[in-house]
């Protein structure tokens, strides 16, 4: 739905439903799911949760519970009920049945969400193919909320599609079909961003990736540092595509900066595999920046989460950088020296996020003083677009430069240095 839209209409209202099996905090996750359901203009006005060692083989919550949330959904208006798990087919029909009112589960809203807020073709395509990956297994559960989405063809189609068990086998093909689709033209736009990500290697910036939890500020950092415009929204999941922009540091050296989608607990996995080749731009990175919120009481979770989706595109071995965004905030709790804090809103501590970028990339640059001869200008063009130059000044037997250079390109320069 677009902001004008969501002007204009209410938001939906929605009951949340919970399975505490003591695997994890239950009311930091249905608060965080609400959180999701916002971020999706839904307004949670219930939340339900149920102890049980197992959960119901049909419906995960018992007779009871079911019984007590249907009257909560006709007291209170709700259009909708949000589970904060992954439902199979037969359970989201069996709880919408009994509620009387249609159920998504914790990974549809999510996927929900990427699709609403994809920008770029790429994000779109990633978003659609894991929607409909997701939701082919459950089309028998899904009933008329997949036809919706999935459309049904034209030219004859409608004739072909007859009731039950035709329909949904209808559907199938039709679903099965855009996936491959899809497939295919996902593939051709990994192949683009891959020659994109081949280029700038061999352009020699450094690439130094925002990573973190989903609204900890990484996109209002990024804007602080590079004077940027990416979106900046107080909610989940505000930036969905990779956005990077030209950073120059302390030093001189210029870098990429990449601001990168952001994690959420219990991520699915599907959303993963169908967002790798965006997330894996922190698999490229020469920095990776991990970035938490300082005035969150779950920040040591929330880099935990992280720490996990990193480690599952093969991050290991990168040098890593942990800030504490949003120390500004009431509620941030004091933190011991050396530790990063920012505030992208004051611009406290981002200087001494720069040095430590700097020294980070320390073994990427070098300073130097040249005397280029007239016949050798052609070396000034990589030391201007892979370091950076500070003083130049045209002399009798040539250019003088200072400034920096890649470490890499310091053999081009080593017979024109001066001291």
């Amino acid at each position: 739905m677009t902001e004008q839209k969501q002007k204009e209409f209410p938001p939906v209202k929605v009951v949340l439903l919970g399975l505490d099996q003591g695997e994890f905090d239950p009311y930091r996750s249905m608060a965080e799911l609400a959180a999701l359901c916002q971020a999706n203009h839904m307004q949670a006005v219930a939340e339900l949760v149920q102890k049980r060692a197992a959960p119901e083989a049909g419906t995960v919550l018992g007779e009871g519970k079911l019984a007590e949330a249907r009257l909560y959904c006709q007291n209170l208006g709700a259009e909708a009920a949000v589970f904060d798990g992954e439902l199979s087919g037969s359970q989201l029909r069996n709880i919408s049945d009994a509620l009387d009112v249609e159920v998504l589960d914790r990974t549809m809203l999510i996927l929900e969400i990427f699709r609403s807020r994809a920008v770029t073709n790429e994000g779109k395509v990633q978003t659609e193919l894991a929607l409909l990956r997701y939701r082919l297994p459950r089309l028998a559960g899904l009933g008329e909320s997949l036809s919706r989405q999935g459309g049904g063809g034209a030219g004859g189609g409608g004739a072909r599609r007859g009731a039950g068990e035709s329909k949904l086998e209808y559907d199938r093909r039709h679903v099965r079909r855009r996936i491959e689709a899809l497939e295919a033209r996902l593939a051709e736009l990994e192949k683009r961003r891959g020659e994109t990500r081949r280029a700038r290697q061999k352009a020699g910036a450094p690439v130094v990736s925002l990573v973190g939890y989903t609204n900890v500020g990484k996109s209002s950092l990024l804007n602080a540092l590079c004077g940027a415009e990416v979106l900046e929204a107080d909610m989940l999941f505000a930036t969905l595509d990779p956005t990077a922009r030209k950073l120059t540091l302390p030093s001189g050296l210029s870098v990429v900066a990449v601001d990168t989608v952001g994690f959420v607990s219990r991520l699915p996995h599907k959303l993963v595999d169908a967002f790798k080749s965006t997330l894996e731009e922190a698999a490229y990175s020469d920095v990776i920046v991990k970035v938490a919120d300082a005035a969150d009481g779950e920040r040591e979770t929330q880099l935990e989460v992280t720490d996990q989706v990193l480690a599952g595109l093969g991050c290991t071995g990168i040098p890593q950088l942990t800030v504490y965004n949003k120390c500004d905030k009431p509620g941030a709790v004091p933190f011991a020296p050396g530790v990063l804090l920012t505030s992208a809103k004051t611009g406290r501590g981002l200087p001494e996020l720069l040095a430590a970028l700097d020294a980070a990339l320390a073994d990427r640059v070098r300073p130097v003083r040249l005397l280029l001869p007239y016949a050798q200008l052609s070396l000034a063009e990589p030391m201007r677009t892979r370091g950076s130059v500070t003083a130049e000044e045209y002399r009798e037997t040539g250019v003088y430069f200072e400034g920096f250079v890649k470490s890499t390109d310091l053999h081009l320069y080593l017979p024109y240095l001066v001291e």
